[in-house]
């Protein structure tokens, strides 16, 4: 989690992700926010995210996030 943690912080410093539930549905992360998102965890972890994956669900906490990447890790 730290590792994602770190990628989130990356791109947006100015969001508490640990306490954040909305970061999507709450507006604090815009589209060009998740593709950076999407492109740092794909790199980072090796997987891929589809287009498919592009829910507000999938993105809107870190745990969300972890539990998305720790998907597509099992999918290799």
């Amino acid at each position: 989690m730290e590792k994602i943690l770190k990628i989130l912080s990356d791109v947006r410093p100015d969001i508490d992700f640990e306490s954040e539930t909305l970061l999507v549905e709450g507006g604090l992360l815009d589209s060009f926010d998740i593709v950076s998102i999407i492109s740092e965890l794909n790199d980072a972890y090796e997987i891929n995210i589809r287009v498919h994956d592009l829910k507000p669900e999938n993105f809107n906490s870190l745990s969300a996030i972890q539990a998305l990447v720790e998907r597509k890790l099992s999918e290799k």
